[in-house]
Parts: structure tokens; sequence; C-alpha cells
């Protein structure tokens, strides 16, 4: 199987979690884009969605689902989302897509947080997928030097093909840090939210993933933390 069928495999999966009659979160990039594909053809079950960024949004609504700001919105049933890594215990790296914000403060008003991935996400310790972090734009080099005083190699996020700095939904920078073994995230993201500056890190630990559905051949393997 394809990467993309394995990804296609487990957001049909994540079907299974969407409660009727809810409004439900959902995260971005190509997995979670899977994902609002296939909640498009039951969107009659569900009130609506809340979108972790502007990309998403524009997505649901194409398919006629209605997408709720979270300051209107009482609970989320369940928030649906990929991650660029993700360990036997739930933790994740998240912010490859650049929407690690609002896709921490989805996920932490959610009564479930489901993780859809594939196989290869799956890893003993985080930290070979560069982790994202986002910071007030003046901000970028002070905080750059403390990640580096961590042990990382921080390296700004510039735009596809571009010189300029890639900027984000809330209009902050990300620098995305390379070289981490991450034996304690709880703890590493704890660190990272002291420095000043850091609006976010892609550290999902302290409220990590209740549910992860990997795509493998074999077919969609539950974790459950």
């Amino acid at each position: 199987m394809t990467q993309d069928e394995l990804k296609q495999a487990v957001a049909r999966s994540a079907i299974d979690y969407v409660v009727d009659g809810e409004i439900i979160g959902v995260g971005t990039g190509s997995t979670a884009n899977f994902f609002i594909d296939e909640l498009a053809k039951i969107k009659h079950r569900i009130k609506g969605a809340v979108a972790s960024s502007e990309a998403t949004a524009a997505r649901l609504r194409a398919h006629g689902i209605a997408v709720f700001d979270l300051n209107d919105v009482d609970a989320i049933a369940v928030y649906v989302d990929g991650a660029d890594e993700i360990t036997a215990a739930g933790a994740m790296i998240k912010g490859g897509g650049a929407a690690l914000t609002r896709e921490k403060i989805v996920a932490s008003v959610s009564g479930k947080f489901v993780c859809i991935a594939d196989g290869s996400k799956l890893v003993g310790t985080l930290g070979q997928f560069p982790l994202p972090v986002e910071v007030l734009p003046m901000a970028r080099a002070a905080v750059s030097r403390q990640l580096a005083a961590l042990g990382g190699q921080p390296r700004l996020r510039l735009q596809a093909g571009s010189e300029a700095a890639f900027i984000t939904d809330n209009g902050g920078m990300i620098v995305d840090v390379l070289g981490l073994s991450i034996a304690d995230p709880v703890a590493l993201e704890n660190r990272i939210n002291q420095i000043v500056g850091v609006i976010a890190v892609g550290l999902f630990a302290a409220r990590g993933a209740d549910v992860c559905l990997l795509g493998t051949p074999d077919g969609v393997r539950t974790l459950t933390f």
C-alpha cells in the first residue's frame, strides 16, 4: 500500500469516533485532509466542525461542512488530527504543517484526541523529526539561542522556494529544532513553554493522544493510551 492509501485507511477508521449531532475538532495536514473528505460523506450526521487552521476551514467549507469559531463552542466531543511522530505512550511531535498552536488549543478542549497516522510515524523516542516551535517574530533570535542551549539546532522555517520567513495563521514564525532526542517529552514541553517569546511548542505530551489509528500494510492498528 502507498502512504496515501494508508492515510486514507486511517481516515475512514476515524469516522467510527465521530459523535452524531456534535461539533468535531479537525486538524491540519495531508492525513487530516483525507479525514475531512471522509467526514463530508457523513456531514448530515454532525452539527459542524472547529478547524485548527485557515486551510482546514477552507477545505471543510468547500465540502459544505459548517465551521464554528471555538469561542462560540461549549464543548468538542472528539478531535481528529495527524502527527509527525508518536510514541507508544501517546506523546507526539506535531507542527509540520505549521498549525501547532491552534491544533494544541482545539485538542485541549476536546473530550477525546484521535490521532491518525501511517505506521512510519510510530517511534521509540521523539526527536528525529525536527521539533517545531512557534515564536513571536521579535523574539526569534532570543528564543533560538535558548533552544540551542537545550542541545538543539534551531533553524528558521522559510516559505517554500523563498528566503522569506514562513508566517503562520497567527502571525508567528516557526523555528524547527533539529538534533534532539526527547526522553522526557512532558518535561521538555514545559521547559520550552516557559521561554519568553514562545507561542507554542509542537510537543503534544502533557495532553497527548487518547487513541492512535496507525495505517499498516496489514490493516489499521489501534493504540489506546
